[in-house]
């Protein structure tokens, strides 16, 4: 991850500053890769997070206290770090069980103003980061597979049992790239998902671009773009798990009119689901996204979205956030553009960023500018 996945794909560098945000089930890997950052020449900063402190947190604090945001601390951070890495490592997913969501979705709302700082130096070229997952026996439980079986579905996506595993990841990423560009090429003006369960229109919108597999996850399969929200109509249903602040919602269905959620149903934590949507923008599309199966080998459930999202399987995997968009999919300077002109172009602006997945077999079909409809992707691979 230090020497690969940050700096889009080319490691630190000397003299730059690593922020690591790790968790304390997964203290073996922080060992590593401090000393990874202290062997390239880097300067690592180190936030530990205790296991299993935020519950207290929400049923212990104010009003006040809730809405308390560290401004000077966090913009101080931006400021400093020139990479950030983080690790998913849970420890129990039902942490926060009984606690209002609402609560939590509030608390999530207050820390917006740093997600907004980090985009910004991260859209001017200046700051790259980084996710990882480190497997623990509570996420393996989650996903009804054994610590092994986890861990090596980590193995398998990364490529690790490879003689050279950031070569493979390197050769991955080339072809990739050959089908993102293949993709910016074709001037999609929507796409249509159609499977089973699913018959979603989404419009792409103008001045976008595809991107994909710049080592921000580790692993990395998909392509994605952000599309114009208003353009958004009809359903899909997500067959993956969400997983979201100590609750589970299973079996997702949404629908959307004129880009916006008019109905949300689940077969489990549906109130959890309801509550999210009413954080705002929560309720338009943030991401469009597809894995080809090819590339990912993930084959199993996770119970974490950095791996459903990226799960290959039989037919791949397509996903749509509801939320914040992704301002770097605009093709073009981004440094000229200003808050009203992304929502001029239907980027959509949220605190919130959430990943829904269908892995059923479903067929993308793309109308071009010229009219012409194209299949883009079929049985879980990409088809041009």
């Amino acid at each position: 991850m230090v020497n690969f996945a940050l700096n889009s794909g080319k490691g630190v560098k000397k003299g730059e500053v690593v922020f690591l945000q790790v968790p304390e089930s997964a203290k073996p890997l922080l060992v590593s890769l401090q000393r990874s950052v202290l062997k390239s020449g880097a300067h690592p900063i180190i936030q530990y997070l205790p296991d299993e402190m935020s519950k207290e947190f929400f049923e212990l604090a104010s009003e006040d206290q809730l809405k308390f945001f560290p401004a000077t601390f966090l913009k101080g951070r931006v400021r400093q770090a020139d990479h950030f890495l983080m690790i998913l490592a849970e420890t129990n997913y039902h942490e926060l069980e009984g606690i209002d969501p609402k609560k939590i979705m509030d608390r999530n709302m207050v820390f917006k103003p740093y997600k907004e700082w980090r985009d910004k130096k991260e859209n001017a070229g200046k700051m790259t980061w980084t996710i990882g997952l480190f497997p623990t026996f509570a996420m393996a439980k989650e996903a009804g597979l054994t610590l092994r079986e986890a861990w090596n579905q980590v193995v398998k996506a990364c490529y690790l049992k490879s003689s050279n595993p950031i070569k493979k990841w390197q050769n991955i990423q080339k072809k990739s790239d050959q089908i993102r560009k293949k993709l910016n090429k074709l001037e999609i003006v929507s796409v249509n998902v159609k499977s089973k369960n699913t018959d979603l229109n989404i419009l792409i919108g103008e001045k976008r671009q595809w991107l994909g597999g710049s080592g921000r996850n580790i692993p990395s399969f998909e392509i994605f773009t952000s599309p114009d929200w208003r353009g958004t109509n009809g359903y899909i249903f997500c067959d993956q798990p969400l997983y979201r602040h100590g609750n589970i919602v299973k079996d997702i269905k949404l629908v959307f009119k004129n880009g916006v959620v008019v109905e949300s149903s689940a077969k489990s934590g549906e109130k959890v689901l309801k509550e999210l949507i009413k954080v705002e923008n929560s309720d338009k599309i943030g991401e469009f996204s597809l894995t080809d199966r090819r590339f990912s080998k993930i084959n199993k459930f996770m119970a974490e979205t950095l791996y459903d999202e990226n799960f290959g399987g039989e037919y791949g995997n397509t996903h749509i956030a509801i939320g914040a968009a992704y301002r770097d999919t605009y093709n073009g300077n981004i440094k000229k553009m200003s808050d009203k002109d992304f929502a001029n172009l239907g980027f959509n602006d949220s605190a919130v960023h959430t990943d829904v997945i269908s892995t059923e077999n479903r067929v993308v079909t793309a109308t071009l500018k010229s009219g012409k409809k194209i299949i883009l992707y079929q049985d879980g691979q990409f088809q041009i």
